[in-house]
């Protein structure tokens, strides 16, 4: 059966969508083809009709993923326009955002994968770490600090630091130890 070009497209944003949660879960090579494209609800022939290679799909799923992320920041900034880097810490270095491991953020899920990967996955994810600065730049020059972009490197790094370590460990309380010593540190940061 032919399927039209909208359900093709439709097809692919599924695909891409499917793809950039189950990476985040297992990883860019913790996954097959046959399963995702069945996580897909497609058949694995269906693949070749919408992406080129793998590693084409490992692109547009990171950057939907990126995109996801930056609006799970923005979305967390306009509940409280007051204070929104203190919105988007609080949701970003917490106990929930730590067990979201599908629809969690896609540079700790996926920062060493991605290290590993073609120079076209790590282009996606320099856009996404990027406009993330660029958020947090913002944040910060709000909040009438100076410096914002070497602040807002600092605190990036050290809260996918801290979620990325609170994930590795198995006890629940050193994982919210760590959660929390990098919300003090990154409040310090900002404010200084």
């Amino acid at each position: 059966m032919r399927v039209s070009r909208i359900q093709a497209a439709e097809n692919r944003q599924t695909v891409i969508n499917v793809a950039s949660r189950l990476f985040r879960e297992r990883g860019f090579d913790g996954i097959g083809l046959k399963d995702l494209m069945k996580a897909a609800g497609l058949t694995q022939g269906a693949f070749y009709k919408q992406f080129a290679s793998k590693e084409d799909l490992a692109v547009e799923a990171s950057k939907r993923a990126l995109e996801s992320a930056s609006g799970r920041w923005s979305d967390a900034a306009e509940k409280n326009p007051d204070d929104p880097l203190g919105a988007v810490i609080a949701f970003y270095l917490s106990g929930d955002h730590r067990e979201e491991k599908m629809d969690g953020c896609p540079i700790v899920a996926l920062g060493a994968d991605a290290a590993r990967q073609g120079s076209d996955v790590k282009a996606a994810f320099e856009a996404g770490i990027k406009a993330h600065l660029e958020v947090l730049g913002r944040f910060i020059a709000e909040t009438g600090g100076e410096e914002s972009s070497g602040k807002a490197m600092a605190i990036l790094t050290t809260m996918v630091g801290a979620v990325t370590l609170s994930r590795v460990v198995n006890d629940p309380d050193l994982a919210r130890a760590i959660l929390d010593a990098a919300v003090k540190q990154v409040r310090e940061a900002a404010a200084a």
